[in-house]
Order: structure tokens, then sequence, then C-alpha cells
């Protein structure tokens, strides 16, 4: 059986306490799955509101709860939390404990409730609650939804010492397309080609060189190539956290300078006098490009889709184009993970491609999956084509934005 994988959430570098042999375990309990964690007490907190905002609407979850007299122990429910008020029936549902080299497993008693959904913390059977009333505790009640024996789940000891939630998802079975769906040829040969169309590429407006942030040099003594790539902070779905909307119009629209450190609690305060008059063609952004992990679009939240909403909106109303790279395809898929040129044969790559574009509001054609440098000492042939396919995109769709704009300006710049 393929072995599970442990994933970390980025926006918290979340590290997982569970070890790998009871990680395995656990998943073969489970069976061909991936453990992606969710919730973290000692990061997010000991209380339901930071529990739910991260767990709820996540399909099955495993909580994994750890105490210092070497106890671990928790549950695994196959249906959502999402604080319905209501007795949930999952007969998948089931309790565990590892203490030294013993462990055991209860499976929910037939004709009863797993758990019970409201707004508190996690329960299992009403009877076994974990950070109970908002503190770092795991409570028994009683009842006869589980055969519980205390001692020997938790020991003694009901002080938690962490406490993680993981969303569990079978691994994807990624099969094979008849015929690719986007063509890309695999050769040294594109790969100059490439490398030439952008080497020589020459904006439609003639003076756009634009303020310094990234200047990309052809070679490491080579003559700066003629676009410029800008950065930001990412984004974040807590308010006050990660790059304000009001920053992207600033940047957009050419008036935050190089270098400048954004404030999370504050958006960015133009210089009057220059805010006063617009910016220059070549201090705005010709090309909007988003970057998301593959592995991590289903986790994104609720309230982080409306932010990326209403970024495109404002995109699209100063007639920008929008593309997004995205990453980590490897990672996301084993056939693509084995061989790159596999990547658009997989079907699983297809369907992340269809949902970060519906997720995101953009076209599928505007979406690029690409693999990341991560690991590698040497150029590799196969990313640096999809990365230089990606580039090629990006210039293409700049020049369109000065096709646009070309008639409405209709002077010198």
């Amino acid at each position: 059986m393929q072995k599970a994988k442990v994933r970390k959430v980025s926006m918290d570098t979340l590290t997982s306490n569970l070890p790998e042999e009871r990680r395995e375990q656990l998943c073969a309990s489970l069976g061909n799955v991936e453990l992606t964690l969710l919730y973290k007490a000692s990061v997010h907190g000991y209380n339901a509101s930071a529990f739910h905002q991260r767990c709820d609407r996540q399909g099955p979850t495993l909580l994994v709860a750890y105490n210092r007299s070497g106890y671990i122990f928790g549950g695994y429910t196959s249906v959502d939390y999402t604080q319905s008020g209501r007795d949930i029936t999952d007969e998948e549902a089931f309790l565990f404990s590892f203490q030294g080299g013993t462990c055991s497993y209860i499976k929910v008693n037939s004709g009863y409730n797993a758990r019970y959904d409201d707004a508190q913390g996690p329960n299992f059977g009403q009877q076994l609650y974990f950070c109970y009333n908002n503190q770092p505790v795991v409570y028994y009640q009683g009842g006869s939804a589980f055969n519980i024996n205390t001692s020997s789940i938790y020991g003694k000891d009901t002080q938690l010492s962490e406490c993680e939630v993981y969303k569990v998802e079978q691994e994807p079975q990624a099969s094979i397309e008849e015929k690719p769906w986007r063509k890309v040829l695999w050769t040294a040969e594109r790969k100059d080609e490439l490398m030439k169309m952008i080497r020589n590429h020459k904006p439609l407006m003639a003076s756009v060189s634009r303020f310094r942030t990234y200047p990309v040099k052809d070679g490491r003594e080579g003559k700066p190539l003629p676009f410029v790539l800008c950065d930001t902070m990412g984004l974040e779905e807590r308010s006050g956290a990660g790059l304000d909307i009001e920053d992207i119009s600033s940047i957009l629209q050419g008036h935050v300078p190089d270098r400048y450190k954004f404030n999370p609690m504050a958006p960015f305060q133009p210089d009057e006098q220059k805010a006063s008059k617009p910016a220059s063609l070549q201090e705005k952004i010709h090309c909007v490009v988003y970057v998301i992990d593959a592995t991590k679009i289903s986790l994104m939240s609720d309230k982080l889709e409306e932010k990326h909403a209403a970024i495109r909106r404002k995109v699209n109303s100063l007639g920008i184009a929008q593309i997004v790279l995205m990453t980590k395809v490897d990672e996301a898929c084993s056939l693509v993970e084995e061989d790159l040129q596999s990547i658009y044969v997989s079907s699983y790559i297809k369907a992340k491609v269809q949902e970060v574009s519906s997720r995101l509001g953009v076209p599928v054609s505007c979406v690029l999956p690409v693999k990341n440098y991560s690991q590698e000492l040497e150029l590799e042939l196969n990313c640096d084509v999809l990365l230089l396919t990606a580039l090629q995109q990006m210039l293409r769709f700049a020049d369109d934005y000065f096709d646009d704009i070309r008639p409405v300006e209709g002077k010198p710049i």
C-alpha cells in the first residue's frame, strides 16, 4: 500500500507532532489516504472558535491529542464539522490510543451517534471532549456511544500538551488521458526557441522600462531582459493580515515604490503630490500573476476566495490580464512526480486546473501548471520548458494590455 503523506499548511508553517510509526498505523486503518494538518492548538489556540475556523467543512478529519504521560490518542470522523447543532450518525467513526508499544481502536457502537455537531470543541459520542471549555484538557462525561476505559486511552493525565486535527483525503488515483489536454514539445530545441523569443521580445510600447524590482538578466553576466518581475507579500484569510486589497490597487496603478514594506494593518498611502497625477505607463503593472500551491487549493477558505474575487474585479476594471501559476504539481500527482512530461496527460492535474479556474474565476487557458525548483542542483529541461512557456504567456498578455490601451493613450509617453 502506498504510504500516506503528511503535508504542512504554508500560511502558518505548521509542523506535525505525529511520529512516523503512529502515522503509518493510523493510515493503515484509514486506507490509502493523505493527511493534511489543519489545526494545531499550540499555534491557533485551545479554543472552539479557532478549531472551527480551521476545521469546518473540511470533510473527514482525524483528531490527534498528546499528553505528557506519553499517550497519543484521539478520534476519526468521516462527517464534516459544520456547527449544525445536530447529532451526527457516523458508522466509520472510531477512537484510538497509543502508549508505549500498545495500541487500541474503539469503533462507535451500532445505533449510537458518533458526536454532537455544535459550536463547542470537538467531542466523540458526547462522552469524550477535547479542548474542553477552551482549555488544554480532555474531559470524559460518560455515555454509551463508545466503550471507553479512560485509563487505557490517556491514563490519568487529562492535561493536553498538544492537539492537532488533520484533513483526511483519499490518495488521488491519477489516470492517463488518451490524448494530452495541452500540447508541449519537451525538447532542448523547444527550450532554445523559447529562450530566443524571450531574449528578443520587444514590448509594443518601447518606453516601458518601469521601476526597479526584480530585473531579469540573460545569464549571469548577460544584459537585462525587456521585462521586470514584481513580487508582493501573500494574501491571508484573516482581516488585518497579509496584503491589503487597497495595496493591490496602488501597486497596479504604479503608486508603490520599489522595496516598500507593506503593513497588513494599514494600506499604503501615496505621496499627495504623486497621487495627484496619474502614474506613467512604465510605472504600472501590465499582467497580474497569482501563484497558488496545487496541494493547497482544496483548503482555500471562503474568506480567501472573497479576497481573490475582490482583487479580480479590481484588476478587470483596469483591463489588466490575469494568469495563475499552479505550483508543486509534482507533489500533487504521483504520475507527474515520476515523469514531469505526464503533466498534460494526468486527469488529476487537469481536474486541479479546472478547480483553480473555478475558485479564482479565471479561464482554464490562463491556469498554467509548473514545477518548482526545490531540491535540484542543476537546471532540468522539462521544468525549464514549463516555466519558460509560462513566462512567454505573461509577455503575450502584457502585449495585449498595450494593444488595448494604445488607442486610448493616442500620444507618446
